[in-house]
């Protein structure tokens, strides 16, 4: 079984920066990528980054190009998502996401085969 955990969310106020991490752990388990997407209330689950294992590339949602970074950690098996100049509309539960094959498009929740449980972001302004 695999499990990702996420960790780093919390209430900031807007312009302040957080860190999620997203760890891997079960059996063993290699990603072809790993994403975020978040869900704000009302609202459906929408794609923020993601990042191919074999290589490092990243893809980014619009609204989060140039605030956002994603990175990765081989050795840990632990993706990151670096949040700078939060906004109030960033306010969300953030979840981390596998995908364990090739898929076309990283940016539809369908692609991926292992979720995290999510973490509250709450960014006040």
């Amino acid at each position: 079984q695999v499990q990702l955990v996420e960790s780093g969310g919390g209430l900031v106020q807007a312009g302040d920066s957080l860190r999620l991490s997203c760890a891997a752990s079960g059996r063993t388990f290699s990603s072809y990528a790993r994403g975020w997407f978040r869900q704000a209330p009302g609202k459906e689950r929408e794609f923020v980054a993601r990042i191919r294992w074999s290589g490092g590339s990243t893809y980014y949602a619009d609204s989060v190009k140039g605030r956002f970074t994603i990175s990765r950690d081989n050795a840990k098996n632990t993706v990151y998502l670096q949040m700078n100049s939060l906004k109030a509309e960033d306010t969300a539960v953030y979840y981390c996401a596998a995908a364990q094959g090739y898929r076309p498009d990283l940016r539809v929740p369908e692609a991926y085969d292992y979720w995290g449980q999510g973490i509250q972001v709450t960014v006040s302004s």
